[in-house]
């Protein structure tokens, strides 16, 4: 972005757009591309494309503790430093200050925030995967949550929009479970991966190894700011090449060159206005986290893109005379059916050959396994309804090996100079029911720095998740054993809400208001000017990562906004 941000002189817009992160960043780029003239808040401060990545070009000996975070660095991620995502100097600067941003927890709830422009779009892992017509069908067919609002169809050509704009890597396979996107040139299968799939598919007819899905750019084509990637495996630093998709690098450059769009960073959004008289929403409030002043910002429309947890956190906080349990909380569902995915279950082994064989690059991406359980009455179980995914790669050890080796001397270094075994690891995701009782809420005896109330979370794995995990696990080392592979070791390790970041659901969409929050718009039943596009809007969790989904969302929802809005100044 050419400045560093714009001070709002004027107060008054056609839309304000809360967050940055892969839903805000949609919202501001297809707004402004439709001529709105937008606000986008983000609470975090600015980081620039390529200007702010501070370690983007580091190796592990330019790191003053090689790479490793420092006891009083865990002091202040310590809730976050349990889930080992905050434990390195190459990108610990992208997660917040537990001490900073506290939260609470009635059951362990592993929230992993990054506040600032971009959000966890610089830190993500870039997994991309469509929805299927099942994934919307299935609250429906077997009763669980309410039924969405919208269909595969209905999601099928701003899925196709965003893949167009984003570049994702990947293969076409033809499978109802897991439709196809349109893709850049897959990153391919290594050696060893390769053998898993040949194994697999001579031993199975019921599931298949593909290319992982992600959305790093691959290919030729041209793409204004950006070039294909590198493969050094460095994503979560920020990339300089702009070759994963993140808002910093794709989206709000493009609402920048689009026009209309006043991005001011610091700024933390924590009501919504709401005008009883005109039964709208007619601006928000804010509070500016580096002078602490107050001041509020109107507009037509509002698109909540915060976050899920922040999302909710804003809408129960915007009570009024109408809405004294927060807005558009008449179903009494906002903060609830709280999902992330579950997973830290699987399988690894090693591979006897191919110990010639070595691979160039570090490519950001491996295999995936898409969902073979409960598709259809032969694939049906007894012990849970829905399923998992699979994701996984394969690697030859390096020198860490020697570790705790008793050998010494020439022999010790000759043999540390040879790359070690092939080790393949499977990593299972699986689909977390909407359970009412998983819940957020606010806390206001516990205030942060700002004075506003922080989150509690209420929220547990239950039954059906730890049955589909036991299955998991069965699976995933029956799969490396018919496959070939030695010392196979099954792991079931423990996993909290929040672990897996895809937290959704607690102002999901459906078809009635007196069960929903939301409508098949994304639109607050009761208050059709705030559109909800983030995590929070979802319905069911399904078993695939869900950001392409959330993208593709968000673009139907801020198109339909545009479209609305102009006939209403039309008129």
């Amino acid at each position: 972005m050419s400045n560093t941000y714009l001070n709002p002189i004027e107060k008054e817009y056609d839309a304000i757009v809360i967050g940055t992160g892969i839903s805000g960043g949609w919202a501001a780029k297809e707004l402004c591309e439709n001529g709105l003239n937008t606000l986008v808040l983000e609470r975090g401060r600015m980081v620039k494309h390529i200007e702010d990545y501070p370690t983007m070009y580091m190796d592990p000996w330019d790191f003053k503790h090689r790479g490793r975070a420092t006891t009083e660095d865990r002091k202040k991620q310590e809730k976050q430093a349990r889930t080992g995502y905050t434990t390195g100097e190459a990108s610990k600067h992208w997660f917040v200050d537990d001490l900073v941003h506290p939260y609470h927890e009635t059951k362990r709830f592993d929230w992993i925030r990054g506040y600032h422009v971009g959000g966890k779009s610089l830190m993500w892992a870039r997994m991309s995967f469509r929805w299927s017509e099942m994934d919307f069908e299935a609250n429906k067919k077997d009763g669980h949550g309410v039924d969405w609002p919208i269909r595969y169809k209905d999601l099928k050509p701003w899925y196709e929009k965003v893949e167009q704009f984003v570049g994702i890597s990947g293969k076409n396979e033809n499978l109802p479970q897991l439709p196809d996107s349109i893709f850049t040139p897959p990153i391919e299968l290594n050696c060893v991966e390769k053998e898993f799939q040949k194994g697999v598919a001579e031993n199975y007819n019921d599931r298949q190894i593909i290319n992982g899905r992600s959305a790093n750019f691959t290919g030729d084509e041209k793409r204004e700011g950006r070039s294909k990637c590198q493969f050094r495996n460095r994503c979560i630093r920020g990339c300089p090449f702009g070759a994963y998709f993140s808002s910093n690098s794709c989206t709000l450059p493009a609402a920048e060159r689009a026009g209309g769009m006043t991005l001011r960073p610091n700024s933390i959004v924590h009501e919504i206005i709401y005008d009883d008289d005109k039964k709208i929403a007619i601006g928000v409030k804010v509070i500016d986290t580096e002078t602490n002043e107050k001041m509020e910002f109107y507009a037509k429309v509002i698109f909540c893109c915060a976050s899920t947890v922040a999302t909710t956190s804003i809408l129960l906080q915007s009570k009024s005379e109408r809405f004294p349990n927060g807005l558009g909380n008449d179903s009494g569902e906002l903060g609830h059916n709280m999902m992330d995915h579950h997973f830290k279950v699987g399988a690894s082994g090693t591979f006897e050959g191919h110990e010639d064989d070595y691979y160039k690059g570090r490519k950001p991406n491996g295999f995936f396994v898409p969902r073979f359980r409960n598709l259809d009455a032969k694939s049906k179980q007894k012990d849970f309804i829905r399923g998992y995914g699979m994701q996984g790669g394969a690697s030859r050890t390096n020198w860490t090996r020697a570790i705790g080796e008793m050998s010494y001397g020439d022999q010790l270094k000759e043999e540390l100079i040879k790359p070690g075994e092939w080790r393949l690891g499977v990593n299972c995701f699986g689909e977390c029911l909407p359970y009412h009782e998983n819940k957020m809420t606010l806390n206001y005896d516990k205030l942060d720095k700002w004075g506003l109330p922080t989150v509690d979370f209420d929220s547990e794995y239950k039954e059906n998740e730890m049955e589909m995990r036991k299955d998991a696990e069965k699976e995933a080392v029956a799969m490396l054993k018919s496959a070939g592979f030695k010392d196979v070791k099954g792991y079931n390790n423990p996993c909290f809400p929040g672990n897996g970041i895809h937290e959704m659901g607690t102002a999901r969409m459906g078809r009635d208001p007196k069960t929903s929050v939301l409508n098949g718009n994304n639109q607050i039943h009761a208050v059709p000017n705030v559109y909800v596009t983030d995590g929070a809007c979802m319905a069911s969790s399904a078993s695939q990562n869900p950001s392409l989904t959330y993208m593709a969302i968000t673009a139907r929802a801020a198109n339909h906004a545009a479209k609305e809005l102009n006939k209403k100044q039309n008129i």
